[in-house]
């Protein structure tokens, strides 16, 4: 356990590459070398299994889901079946008419199964925003339903003081949002970067993995019930309170107490998950499959996600491939130097075209954000041309009219692997946000199951096929000077 304990206990910075090293280097041999059993072509990624829980699964028991429009069928189908458990984590639910079906079809099915408990965890400043808003949507339930119901806001600790009392609503939400996605029916798990809007539900193109394993879902309805307890429960008054097993506001007090705390609640409950599936693990000889849960929670002081991703990119062997897509182009630095001087793997980038970027034509500033990713995009493709390294990484966008684009993830292919080994998928942009100020979470799904890799392949084309390659459209488009100015300032708030 030394080697996971030092990965989840660092000072409040990102672990850096010595470290886990060194956790590498001081974990047991039998793990170093246990693997994958039965699959010797994934020895090279053997490493995964010291850094987070293994579940390990059929790939039958997972279904990979295309469409905006079948992932609110799915899931109001599954809302609508639940028996014991619904667990909803997500950064808002919006309040149009298909947010209000979905909250009809939570009642309807709290109302039928009385033993159904309902958990939702939002984040404060998004689920408060505006008269209607999250809350109001989801405070009928509260009231109605009582104890069935457990409806919480997180709130990050970096906003108190004179800030939480002065920044206007949306520029509050620059300082750390909970921007986890996790959809939980009973023994079945939605992971994904979508929220619950319309957009989300109707022409925001994003990814989502169904998974149904009772371990998994066990582990993420604790996980979220953890974040639960440090965050603020809605009362039937609408009232934010502390949750009963918390002493401390968010944005009173000693900041760092609030921090080590919460810290302390998931480290804990991390390691205990990782001794468990260790035992498990130990005894499964059937799986083709197998998921690790990634969190990523800087606000906290949690970097575990992305010293997972930088290990990854980082070992890519020659021979391999790497496709890698996110939603806003603002790789953070090691993400980007990894890259460039390490990854050996052929890289294809996959982003937003500005025309299918949220932002834009925003009002204010935030209608300078397409541009602000350009901006990044184009600096980096420039290292990677003083690098001699561009013709490792090749740049693409996508562009559907009259759609948006917020997919993230990654696929990587081994040396003469035809479909993705290893798929990530989740909340992360891999971003600076996404690093820094954001509660995220994904997982790393690798797998031998060729028709689970075939469903990952068609899925990555879906998405490639509507972009095309953008080198010189990164290099050429006029970017504004203004943005220009306040990208290095404020790139990490984006």
């Amino acid at each position: 356990m030394m080697y996971l304990r030092r990965l989840f206990t660092q000072e409040l910075s990102p672990v850096t590459q010595s470290d886990l090293l060194g956790c590498l280097q001081h974990a047991p041999q039998q793990l170093l070398c246990g693997g994958f059993a039965g699959a010797p072509t994934l020895d090279s990624l053997s490493w995964l299994h010291n850094l987070a829980p293994c579940f390990p699964l059929r790939g039958e028991q997972i279904q990979v889901i295309h469409e905006p429009h079948h992932f609110y069928q799915t899931l109001i189908q599954r809302i609508a079946q639940a028996k014991k458990r619904i667990v909803l984590a997500s950064l808002y639910l919006g309040t149009g008419q298909l947010e209000s079906s979905f909250v009809q079809t939570l009642r309807h099915s709290l109302k039928a199964e009385s033993s159904l408990r309902l958990n939702v965890l939002l984040d404060f400043t998004r689920g408060t925003r505006g008269v209607s808003n999250s809350k109001t949507m989801l405070l009928p339930l509260v009231r109605e339903f009582g104890e069935q119901v457990q409806f919480s806001l997180y709130h990050t600790p970096d906003l108190r003081g004179m800030t939480k009392r002065f920044a206007p609503p949306r520029w509050n939400e620059l300082f750390g949002l909970q921007h986890m996605k996790v959809y939980l029916f009973d023994d079945a798990v939605i992971i994904s970067g979508a929220n619950l809007s319309n957009d989300y539900f109707t022409n925001r193109q994003d990814r989502y993995i169904l998974i149904e394993d009772k371990p998994l879902a066990d582990f993420y309805a604790q996980f979220i019930e953890r974040v639960q307890e440090f965050s603020l429960a809605v009362g039937a008054d609408a009232a934010e309170r502390l949750h009963r097993n918390w002493r401390i506001l968010p944005y009173e007090g000693t900041k760092n107490q609030f921090i080590r705390l919460a810290k302390e609640r998931i480290t804990n409950f991390v390691q205990d998950a990782y001794q468990r599936q260790l035992q498990i693990r130990e005894k499964s000889s059937q799986a083709d499959t197998w998921v690790f849960p990634l969190l990523e929670m800087g606000q906290i002081g949690i970097h575990h996600d992305s010293v997972v991703t930088k290990q990854l990119l980082s070992k890519c062997i020659a021979g391999s491939r790497l496709k890698l897509a996110t939603g806003y182009f603002n790789l953070t630095q090691e993400y980007m130097d990894t890259i460039t001087h390490k990854c050996l793997a052929q890289c294809s980038i996959l982003m937003a075209h500005p025309n299918a970027n949220g932002f834009q034509g925003a009002k204010g500033p935030a209608g300078g954000i397409p541009a602000a990713y350009t901006l990044i995009a184009k600096s980096f493709y420039e290292t990677l041309v003083r690098r001699q390294q561009n013709h490792r990484v090749n740049f693409f966008e996508y562009e559907k009219p009259g759609w948006t684009y917020h997919a993230k993830g990654l696929w990587y292919y081994l040396p003469e692997a035809r479909l993705p080994n290893l798929t990530l998928i989740g909340s992360s942009n891999f971003g600076e946000r996404s690093v820094n100020r954001d509660l995220e979470t994904q997982v790393c799904l690798v797998t031998v199951n060729k028709e689970l890799s075939q469903r990952l392949q068609e899925e990555s084309d879906r998405l490639f096929d509507l972009s095309t390659t953008a080198e010189r459209q990164i290099v050429q488009r006029p970017i504004p000077r203004w943005v220009q100015a306040v990208v290095r300032i404020f790139r990490n708030f984006f």
